[in-house]
């Protein structure tokens, strides 16, 4: 395997993960004997560019089919973080009816529908057919491809060049890059600016999130490497922002190379706070597997012992990330009873790998478990203040990452 980047032999193993099906494959209970395919969950590290990356086992366009389940718009605190960044690029960069947005991965339109809102024209764009169909319910006008540099022409030429193009959680989502963001180059106004937002790959590390891996995501990036992909594909990184989203992430602007726009402080801070760290050393990404087995083997002794001790424990957040720890802990329906998910397009079917059924919300009331597993960790505010009600039963809270941690609503 040689790195996507630079194209240097890939030697260091970062994380291994051992095998699973992808993340958001989930399966239909009607097909019980429907077979699964497992594939290696294997990350690596460049010693070069130090871009964290997984191969491409399964192809990106059949991951991000029709049958896509991700809906952005089930989470409040992400439809008030999307709400939020779209007041504050209109008001930054002046943007009115004159001017057009683009969204790269604009999903169920969440975000979009705010520049609608505000009467500025835009264009989403997103693979995915069952979420662009959601988009434009809500006046979202959405184009159903993969974004690439050969799209982007097409664009300029049939739509005109954006004054903002934005892209949160997409980067580590392409295989190919380098191509991804020389399209965004091409896309973007000699005076445009690009934003994309990403989980940062130094809070991954060092608050173990490694259930963030999975076959989605090609890349774990630090700004470190993303920057030397930017400067390589034309664009420069003015700005950037560290943000609490998806348990510590990053959003950067960036624009034309030879762009007049001045560079924020924060942009050499941040890479001055990596480089500190030893990021820009092969030794910062080694003994990460220590840390995630420590991780999931707390996980696997607490519902042995639960189920041991006569306890009931059910699951909330059918999230790719509550697939990976699950299926590398092995935990079953025997360990875990069921998992709510908010999500009708996720309700009705069985977690991939772990077969866990996952239910709605009034199961929770029928069942009164003991504990509620947590698995979209960074939203434990959220979602235990939406459950408080367990503690009616005496019920806690429990999450995984960065460690086991048991909790009741008011703690967390």
């Amino acid at each position: 395997m040689i790195c996507r980047n630079c194209g240097a032999v890939l030697e260091h193993v970062f994380l291994d993960l051992g095998s699973a099906p992808p993340s958001n494959s989930y399966l239909d209970p009607a097909d019980p004997g429907a077979g699964e395919v497992w594939y290696p969950l294997k990350v690596f590290v460049c010693s070069r560019c130090f871009l964290v990356q997984l191969d491409e086992f399964k192809s990106h366009s059949e991951i991000f089919s029709s049958q896509y389940a991700y809906f952005s718009s089930f989470s409040s605190t992400w439809l008030a973080h999307a709400h939020r960044y779209s007041l504050d690029m209109i008001e930054r960069f002046h943007l009115d009816s004159n001017s057009f947005v683009v969204e790269i991965a604009s999903n169920d339109g969440y975000l979009l529908r705010n520049f609608v809102e505000a009467g500025i024209p835009c264009l989403g764009v997103d693979p995915t057919t069952n979420t662009a169909e959601a988009a434009r319910a809500v006046g979202v006008e959405t184009l159903t491809e993969f974004f690439s540099s050969v799209l982007a022409a097409r664009l300029v030429r049939d739509r005109g060049q954006a004054d903002l193009v934005a892209g949160n959680n997409v980067l580590a989502h392409v295989p190919d890059i380098v191509d991804f963001v020389s399209g965004v180059k091409i896309l973007l106004k000699p005076g445009g600016v690009a934003t994309f937002e990403f989980p940062h790959l130094l809070r991954m590390v060092t608050q173990t999130q490694f259930d963030t891996i999975y076959h989605e995501h090609f890349s774990y990036l630090s700004f470190l490497s993303i920057d030397r992909v930017f400067g390589k594909c034309g664009l420069r990184v003015f700005d950037v922002e560290e943000l609490p989203t998806h348990g510590g992430s990053l959003r950067l602007y960036a624009c034309h190379a030879e762009a007049p726009l001045p560079e924020n402080p924060r942009v050499g801070d941040l890479l001055q706070k990596e480089r500190h760290a030893g990021m820009a050393t092969i030794g910062f990404y080694t003994g990460f597997q220590d840390h995630a087995d420590l991780v999931k083997d707390g996980l696997l002794e607490f519902l042995i012992r639960a189920r041991r001790e006569g306890k009931r424990v059910a699951g909330y957040g059918a999230a790719a990330k509550g697939n990976t720890i699950l299926n590398y802990a092995g935990a079953r329906s025997d360990l875990l009873a069921f998992v709510v998910d908010a999500s009708p397009h996720k309700q009705g079917k069985l977690m991939p790998g772990s077969r866990i059924p996952i239910v709605d919300e009034s199961r929770l009331r029928e069942y009164r478990p003991d504990y509620v597993l947590i698995l979209p960790w960074n939203l434990r505010s959220e979602i235990s203040r939406q459950l408080s009600y367990v503690q009616e039963w005496n019920g806690q809270f429990v999450t995984a990452i960065p460690r086991l941690s048991i909790f009741s609503a008011e703690e967390a």
